[in-house]
């Protein structure tokens, strides 16, 4: 029998959030395991059970039960996935670690490919989603999202890039030290800096179940990345202001000037009514984006945790061999 050749001996973790993923938990295990036979013999596969509704939290406890190389932390309740793979973070051992979704449509088998990157000297190896099994509905959105993040993020964070990625032990702790709670993993990822580098990939559908994202979800990301690494809608919102303050000035000095040449005023019920709406609309529009930047401060200001961990399954922090 032929020994595996590795790429490396070095620690790796891998943190997998893990809600409504009850059909997914054993193949993931699987593929990660086989994929590690040709990295490292030395790694961890940490599952975060976000207060799952189905069956995960037995299936984790059976697996970690078989696997010691398996941990799994319990959240006390559901605190949402980027709390989830703050958690993971916190909790792994590694020299590096890789953060993925618990779907499958984060294929195990890439993070071969992110470790030899590592390994070439790049602190920060992401997923790029160069294609997708994608709807053309939500294929456009993401484009969209992506195009107008580019033009206004303060942060040029990689196009068509999600969680899924390798982080050396440096960039972990950077961003595992940032005392924000409205945490954008992403966001936070490109904001370290260092070198980083994608690497391209074909996202498959959910291997089983039904996602649990649903359009709002898509738009609640939009507004976080959004309130957590731009300024641009503030700013808009002293142009619009600055717009429409010249536009009152015309509009007085236009009606001033007739006035003085003897012109009567053009008279329209519907046009005062129709200025009233659009003066109304933005007005609102304002109130709206700057309401989202005063709820990120309200949450921040509480200085609450991300989340509450509930028990830990095979706590590799403990010292205890794998």
């Amino acid at each position: 029998m032929t020994k595996n050749i590795m790429l490396t001996d070095r620690f790796i973790s891998v943190v997998v959030p893990c809600y409504r993923d009850e059909c997914n938990i054993r193949e993931m295990v699987g593929r990660l395991t086989e994929a590690f036979q040709g990295i490292t013999p030395n790694y961890e596969i940490i599952y975060v059970n976000d207060a799952s509704p189905d069956n995960s939290e037995a299936v984790l406890a059976e697996v970690a039960k078989n696997n010691p190389r398996v941990t799994v932390v319990h959240h006390s309740r559901n605190f949402g996935v980027m709390s989830a793979f703050h958690t993971g973070m916190r909790q792994t051992i590694g020299d590096a670690v890789a953060v993925m979704d618990g779907d499958l449509q984060d294929p195990p088998e890439v993070i071969g490919d992110f470790v030899k990157k590592w390994l070439g000297g790049y602190q920060v190896v992401y997923g790029i989603r160069a294609s997708r099994d994608e709807s053309w509905l939500r294929k456009i959105g993401y484009y969209w999202f992506y195009k107008l993040w580019a033009e206004i993020s303060e942060v040029r964070m990689p196009r068509d890039s999600g969680e899924f990625a390798l982080m050396d032990r440096k960039v972990v702790d950077l961003v595992l030290s940032m005392p924000e709670k409205e945490r954008f993993l992403r966001g936070l990822r490109s904001w370290v800096g260092f070198a980083q580098i994608g690497v391209p990939y074909h996202r498959p559908d959910r291997f089983a179940g039904k996602t649990t994202q649903t359009l709002w979800n898509y738009f609640s990301w939009a507004i976080k990345a959004t309130t957590s690494f731009s300024s641009f809608p503030l700013r808009m919102i002293s142009v619009i202001a600055v717009m429409f303050s010249a536009f009152l000035v015309a509009f007085l000095a236009v009606n001033l000037a007739l006035f003085v040449m003897g012109v009567r005023a053009p008279r329209g019920f519907m046009t005062l009514l129709g200025l009233l709406l659009l003066i109304g609309t933005m007005i609102s529009i304002c109130n709206a984006i700057m309401a989202e930047y005063i709820n990120v401060i309200f949450q921040e200001v509480k200085a609450r945790p991300t989340s509450i961990v509930s028990y830990v399954l095979n706590d590799h922090r403990t010292g205890k061999p794998l």
